[in-house]
C-alpha cells in the first residue's frame, strides 16, 4: 500500500520503521524542529530523524493547513497511518485515502482516551497496558478499532513501558493494514459506558506525599517522566525519586530511616525504599551513594 505516515515522538518510530519495510511510505508528516533537550539548539523530532535516515520525504507541520493537506492529497495515499502526531486532523484529511486513516493509540480502548494513556494506566494500578489500532474519528480517540494487543505492566516504568508498547503498536499497525487491504478487518465500536480519559499528567500530581499510601507513591515513581517527575522534600531539600520499591519497615507517616546504605520513607499505611535519586542540583545516583553523604540515622520528609 501507498502510505502517508504522521508521527512525532520516539513512540512513533517503530511504526514508521515497520511501515517502511512493508509498504511504500510516500510522505512522513511530523512536528517542526524544536528544543527537545536541555540544550538550546533546535532538534528534529525522532520521527523526522528516522525518516531522513530511511530516505523518506518529510513535511513539517504544526497543524494541518490547506497547504499541508494539499501535499498529503498530492501523494494519493491508499491509507494514512498516525502514531502520536500531536495535531488534531481535520475531517478533510480523514477522507483523502480510500482505506481511511488509522491511529496507533497506546491503550486498550475505550479505557484511557487522551494524551497520557500509559502514565494513567500505571497510576491507576492497571495490570495490563496495550495498544489499539483505531479509525480516526471527529471526537478524541472515539473511533472503532480493528486490532488490540496487550502486555503486563509489572514493574516497568514509563519509558520502558512506552518503548514496549511502541513495538507492539508497530506490529499491530502492519497487521491492521494487511487486514484492511484484504477486506478482513473487523471493526469494533467502543462501548461508551466503559470510557475513561487520560489527560496530561501534571507536575503537581506526581509529587510524593507522606499522607498517601506507599502504593500510591510507588506508582508515581513508576509513572515518572522528565516532564512530570516524582519528587519529595527530605530534610528540607528537593529530591527526585528515580526508582523505588516496596519495603517492610515500620515507619510513621513522614519519617525517614537511613540504615546501612538504605533509605526508607514512611507513608500513611507503610513504607517504601528509595533505590535511585537525583537531589536538586546534582546528578542521579544510587541511594547508597546518597545515603553515604547523610550523617544521620533518621529524618523527615514532606511533599515537595
Amino acid at each position: 500500500m501507498r502510505i502517508v505516515f504522521m508521527g512525532t515522538p520516539e513512540f512513533a518510530v517503530p511504526s514508521l520503521e515497520a511501515l517502511a519495510q512493508e509498504h511504500e511510505v510516500a510522505l512522513v508528516v511530523t512536528r517542526p524542529d524544536a528544543v527537545r533537550s536541555r540544550g538550546k539548539k533546535l532538534e528534529p523530532s525522532p520521527v523526522k530523524a528516522k525518516a531522513q535516515e530511511l530516505g523518506l520525504a518529510v513535511l513539517e507541520a504544526k497543524r494541518m493547513t490547506e497547504e499541508a493537506i494539499a501535499e498529503v492529497r498530492a501523494c494519493a495515499p491508499d491509507a494514512i497511518a498516525v502514531a502520536a502526531f500531536g495535531c488534531i486532523l481535520p475531517d478533510e484529511v480523514l477522507s483523502i485515502a480510500p482505506y481511511g486513516s488509522v491511529n496507533v493509540h497506546a491503550s486498550l480502548l475505550p479505557r484511557w482516551r487522551g494524551a497520557a494513556p500509559i502514565q494513567r494506566a500505571i497510576l491507576a494500578g492497571d495490570e495490563r497496558a496495550g495498544v489499539s489500532i483505531m479509525r480516526i474519528a471527529h471526537e478524541l480517540d472515539a473511533g472503532a478499532y480493528c486490532r488490540q494487543a496487550s502486555l503486563p505492566i509489572g514493574t516497568m516504568g514509563d519509558m520502558e513501558l512506552t518503548a514496549a508498547l511502541a513495538k507492539l503498536g508497530a506490529q499491530e499497525l502492519v497487521a491492521a493494514l494487511a487486514d484492511m487491504e484484504q477486506g478482513t478487518a473487523v471493526w469494533q465500536e467502543q462501548d461508551e459506558s466503559l470510557v475513561t480519559f487520560a489527560p496530561k499528567v501534571t507536575k503537581q500530581e506526581m509529587l510524593l506525599d507522606p499522607a498517601d499510601s506507599a502504593q500510591a507513591n510507588l506508582r508515581r515513581v513508576q509513572a515518572s517522566s522528565d516532564a512530570a517527575a516524582a519528587r519529595l522534600k527530605a530534610m528540607g531539600r528537593g529530591v527526585r525519586i528515580m526508582k523505588a520499591a516496596p519495603a517492610q519497615v515500620e515507619l510513621s507517616s513522614g519519617a525517614v530511616l537511613f540504615r546501612q546504605g538504605h533509605a526508607f520513607f514512611g507513608c500513611a499505611d507503610g513504607s517504601f525504599e528509595v533505590l535511585e535519586v537525583k537531589p536538586d542540583g546534582k546528578r542521579a545516583m544510587e541511594a547508597r551513594a546518597w545515603v553515604a553523604g547523610i550523617h544521620q540515622d533518621e529524618a523527615s520528609w514532606e511533599r515537595a
